[in-house]
């Protein structure tokens, strides 16, 4: 796999939040989520610049979102087409799963 220096940071307003992974401060994508209640996220959107396309990207905001879910004892309802297929393709992702 095409290996890049990313970084995955997570933008959260209490509502909606979004993670946000840059290359050399070049946006590579982002993965758009709302709060439903107070313990569970639903990942409504994901998408990845095109000059990113192939490297891993929805991965890496999808493992973040998962750490983060793990630490907040919260759950990832994966409405996103490509979130849901990763879930499905990943067993030990499937702990974080409403």
């Amino acid at each position: 796999m095409n290996r890049f220096k990313m970084k995955v940071e997570q933008i959260n307003n209490g509502k909606k939040g979004f993670f946000k992974a840059t290359d050399n401060n070049a946006e590579a994508g982002m993965m758009v989520y709302t709060w439903a209640g107070d313990t569970k996220i639903i990942i409504e959107h994901t998408e990845v610049n095109p000059a990113f396309k192939g490297k891993g990207v929805g991965q890496e905001m999808l493992l973040s979102a998962v750490k983060y879910a793990r630490e907040n004892h919260i759950k990832i309802l994966p409405l996103c087409p490509f979130a849901r297929s990763v879930f499905e393709k990943n067993e030990e992702l499937q702990d974080v799963l409403f």
